[in-house]
């Protein structure tokens, strides 16, 4: 697991050190870096895909470090000049250094690049040992790295989503091969339809009203959000597409038809890849998620924090960025009822100073879901509108 992860000259931060734990809630303001914390991570795991990360002067005499693209299938942050920290100050001369450290099981991990204004592949002044990094052909649920974020079973869903739509992406090595839902949950659709047949093994994730079938799990999990919602999936043959379905039923009434998810309310879809993405959590994986809380009601989050808690506790690192009280209250009442251990539990919240820096506050939870401070600005909104309302 990835204990901290320093970040130095990029984008929001000039330096942070972000600690990490099996479950890491981000919070703050809008524009504070959290999403830079994951983007960070999703730049690393885009370099490692591309065979980009490793430092080959390390087994060989190459002499290149590898590369960090800038731009891939995970995030697209532009060139040099997009990405590295506005108040880099030039010291002599120096070309500036974009840098990040990895701490996993007390071992640190430096990745170091070389800043180009107009470069979207910042060339490696250090990269990775190949021994940490790489992943066993033959890993399982029971293996894997320590890096949790190159171990199989990755995913990361950014907040622009997939939208109710008639037809979604079909792809094999997507949906099948790699079991990736894609950055906007794109793959989603198709990943179930191959999965039909599996089932959710982890204890944590069951949910009591249904049996350990994936899709009668996912069923389960999605009516915490619309009651009696069912779900369905198919190929549309000759074509590279898919179709998602809903039909919804009530108890001692016939279902309805199928419907498209035009048709239906926009949080449904929203929320599939999230709901999906933690129910197929594998040990060892990461998951990062961006406001998961998107278009679903209140009840609706506080089972989605369950359910995100539920992911971590079958051993997949998960890191969420969220702006919903909901959210947040939903995680503390997962510690409170033993669903995972207060210490895997880390809460931070970014808060941008008057002088431009960002502090970050680490309130701590405890067994009975109490948190050790309220920072101003902490998810303290409603207080503040209730005392206005009362004064």
């Amino acid at each position: 697991m990835i204990d901290k992860l320093t970040i130095t000259n990029f984008k929001a931060f000039a330096k942070a050190e972000i600690p990490l734990a099996p479950y890491t809630l981000l919070s703050g303001l809008n524009s504070s870096g959290k999403s830079t914390v994951l983007q960070a991570l999703a730049l690393l795991r885009q370099a490692d895909d591309a065979s980009m990360l490793v430092d080959y002067t390390l087994i060989d005499e190459r002499g290149s470090s590898g590369s960090l693209p800038l731009n891939g299938e995970l995030v697209e942050l532009g060139t040099g000049q997009d990405i590295l920290h506005e108040d880099y100050a030039a010291d002599q001369g120096r070309v500036p250094e974009i840098g990040f450290e990895v701490v996993v099981d007390d071992f640190s991990h430096t990745i170091l690049a070389r800043y180009g204004r107009e470069d979207d592949l910042l060339p490696l002044l250090r990269g990775l040992d190949p021994d940490m990094v790489h992943v066993d052909p033959d890993w399982d649920d029971e293996g894997g790295t320590a890096f949790t974020l190159f171990n199989r079973g990755f995913q990361y869903l950014r907040a622009d989503r997939i939208n109710p739509a008639v037809t979604y992406p079909r792809s094999h090595e997507m949906a099948v091969r790699r079991g990736f839902l894609g950055t906007r949950g794109e793959y989603t659709i198709d990943f179930l339809r191959h999965n039909q047949d599996e089932t959710v093994t982890a204890t944590a994730l069951h949910h009591p009203a249904a049996s350990h079938r994936l899709p009668d799990q996912l069923e389960a999990w999605m009516g915490e959000i619309c009651p009696g919602v069912k779900i369905s999936t198919a190929a549309i043959e000759q074509t590279d597409l898919v179709r998602l379905g809903f039909e919804f039923a009530r108890k001692g009434h016939l279902r309805s038809n199928v419907r498209r998810p035009t048709n239906v309310g926009f949080g449904l879809t929203y929320v599939l890849p999230v709901v999906v993405a933690c129910l197929t959590a594998r040990p060892g994986a990461m998951i990062l998620l961006e406001n998961p809380e998107a278009h679903v009601h209140p009840q609706g989050q506080s089972a989605l924090a369950g359910l995100t808690c539920a992911a971590a506790a079958a051993g997949a690192q998960v890191i969420v960025e969220t702006h919903s009280d909901h959210i947040l209250n939903g995680v503390r009442l997962a510690v409170k009822r033993e669903q995972i251990p207060a210490d895997d539990v880390r809460l931070l919240y970014f808060h941008r100073k008057d002088d431009g820096i960002i502090d970050i506050v680490n309130p701590t939870i405890g067994p009975d879901g109490m948190l050790s401070e309220w920072p101003q600005g902490f998810f303290d909104e409603w207080d503040r509108s209730l005392d206005r309302l009362l004064d």
